[in-house]
């Protein structure tokens, strides 16, 4: 299935994101502080960080001290690839998702170039915004 609409997994996974890059000069920070500060329950917050922390864009540690905190630098993580990582594709159509079997059809359709190319400049998009650039944003467009 494709997607055109962004999931609550993606966009939370993008706020929690830009969260712990506001509070990494804080070390470790607790799942209870992330969630009371974006508003979204510690169970459904725990499930997308357990996604971040598999695929190495988070680190996490239980116990007194515990928490979490970012891998990489808020720069080097691009929008599209958290979206890829929570939502599985960004294509605006099924056609174009990542190991969909060729269409039999995109050598003779006539909208084929079209979302080749609405594709391209999602993904383009997408890959140029980093958290770093969300930490920037108040309320403001990109």
């Amino acid at each position: 299935m494709s997607i055109l609409l962004v999931s609550t997994k993606g966009r939370y996974a993008l706020r929690v994101l830009v969260d712990l890059a506001r509070h990494q000069g804080e070390g470790r920070v607790p799942l209870k502080e992330v969630a009371e500060r974006q508003g979204i329950s510690e169970k459904y917050l725990e499930n997308i960080l357990a996604v971040l922390v598999r695929s190495d864009m988070l680190s996490g540690m239980r116990g007194k001290g515990g928490g979490y905190r970012l891998t990489r630098a808020p720069e080097s993580y691009t929008v599209g690839e958290v979206l890829r990582l929570t939502e599985g594709t960004i294509a605006p159509v099924s056609c174009l998702e990542n190991g969909c079997e060729t269409c039999e059809r995109a050598q003779g359709c006539p909208t084929h170039p079209l979302w080749m190319e609405l594709d391209r400049r999602i993904s383009g998009y997408l890959d140029n915004v980093t958290v770093a650039d969300l930490c920037l944003v108040e309320g403001k467009h990109l």
